[in-house]
């Protein structure tokens, strides 16, 4: 395996593969609301041209098969077989990109750029970048000639970046238990950033309360309910709820989580009206970050009943500190009409688990071990953003990793790059990654 241990990266031959995969870039954005539904299989073209001479019906070892749910937009398995039944499978690259906006942009985003160690591109870090990197890895697998005792898996994914297409994806290739066989060793989701180990990822909500008050003029503020006031505390009330009954765990300071679970608005809107009027309706959403080691069900159930506790009630969220005044009240009195407040909370996004890696498996072993005998340290870390699919993989059996190489500041952004000199990195951390596994 001494050469599995030391293989180095044709900057040529991957930089060429790369230039081809941007060119394809403007129509892999998906953003339906934009009106952009990616074509995937213009990427995979290029991936598959490539391997081509080495598959088994031209004398090779590779075994190609594109499984497309919704034309033009395949998903491509790529088979390395072994000697054994042992699996190491890299899943996770994905074939669609986020849109680019041209004018925030320094340069072509759908043109590969060369400026010394980067490239510049749309996908040359999310996930383009993974795409060529892997690909590269099976040319040298396949030139190389020589079975491994483990079978090596690569499956680049269609619909990534978009939650509100199902059955296009990964998510169908699993159900139809196309990637059953991946159960049989660590898959590595090659989707991530900063050529760490990724321990684990939070699940995310999404919600949006509308809070209803009483319309009335300004100058007699008891006799209206000022829905902006009662936004403002029905909200702290129900983040101390949650802050109370979803705490910080254990688990997160083994995970080297840097925040814990949290819940926040992040947008706000009321009823149009002029400066003396308050106003009947307003409007908060925002997000919540949920750390792995909690369920986004319990959750839902959790802050459903803070709602039903507000509208049973809606004195509930009177506090000794409250500043609104002696005259804000969310429940009047019955010779003001005795209108009551009201909070309604509709799920946006009813919520996706995030992953805490196996961190005891031979994969997370030998991507730590890699990582270090390349860049000299391992830093494992764990996220608060999250990472679509891989939850419901590990729910499902699979024993997944995460990595990836390049910035995370750099995805989804404008003048998006990768580093030259991250992706020789990455090519021999996959190596010693597979050397390993391989003698496991």
């Amino acid at each position: 395996m001494d050469d599995l241990n030391s293989i180095d990266l044709d900057e040529p031959g991957f930089i060429d593969l790369l230039s081809k995969l941007v060119g394809e870039s403007e129509w892999l954005q998906n953003s339906p609301p934009q009106g952009l539904i990616p074509q995937e299989d213009k990427a995979s073209n290029h991936v598959m041209e490539l391997l081509e001479p080495y598959t088994i019906q031209n004398g090779g070892l590779l075994e190609m098969e594109r499984i497309s749910y919704v034309e033009g937009r395949g998903n491509l398995i790529i088979k390395m077989p072994g000697n054994t039944d042992k699996v190491c499978s890299f899943v996770g690259s994905h074939l669609d990109v986020v849109p680019a906006d041209q004018k925030n942009w320094d340069r072509n985003p759908f043109q590969l750029v060369q400026e010394g160690d980067l490239l510049y591109g749309r996908g040359t870090t999310d996930c383009l970048g993974h795409v060529a990197l892997l690909t590269q890895f099976l040319l040298y697998l396949a030139k190389r000639n020589k079975m491994l005792d483990v079978t090596i898996y690569v499956v680049f994914i269609a619909n990534e970046e978009n939650s509100s297409f199902h059955g296009v994806g990964v998510d169908q290739l699993a159900k139809e238990g196309h990637l059953d066989h991946l159960k049989n060793g660590p898959l590595f989701w090659i989707d991530s950033a900063d050529s760490q180990p990724c321990m684990g990822t939070c699940g995310m909500l999404q919600w949006r309360l509308e809070v209803e008050g009483k319309l009335f003029h300004s100058g007699l503020p008891h006799k209206g309910i000022n829905s902006i006031e009662m936004a403002n505390d029905a909200v702290n009330y129900i983040q101390s709820s949650f802050y109370r009954d979803f705490p910080r765990t254990p688990e997160e300071d083994i995970y080297n989580f840097v925040t814990c679970s949290t819940m926040k608005p992040t947008q706000i809107k009321c009823t149009p009206g002029s400066l003396n009027q308050l106003p009947p309706i307003t409007i908060v959403e925002g997000d919540i970050r949920l750390c792995p080691f909690y369920d986004v069900a319990d959750v839902r159930v959790a802050v459903d009943k803070y709602i039903d506790e507000i509208n049973n009630d809606p004195t509930v969220i009177y506090t000794k500190t409250m500043n609104h005044g002696p005259h804000s009240k969310y429940v009047l009195s019955e010779e003001n009409g005795g209108n009551k407040g009201k909070v309604t909370l509709k799920w946006t996004f009813p919520g996706e688990n995030g992953i805490a890696c196996n961190i005891d498996s031979i994969g997370f072993a030998a991507l730590k071990k890699a990582t270090e005998e390349v860049l000299g340290k391992v830093v494992p870390y764990s996220i608060g953003g999250s990472l679509p699919l891989v939850s419901d993989l590990q729910a499902q059996g699979f024993d997944v990793m995460i990595a990836g190489y390049g910035f995370s500041s750099k995805y989804h952004a404008d003048n998006e790059s990768v580093s030259v000199d991250c992706m020789r990195q990455a090519m021999k951390i996959l190596g010693k990654v597979v050397a390993t596994v391989n003698q496991g």
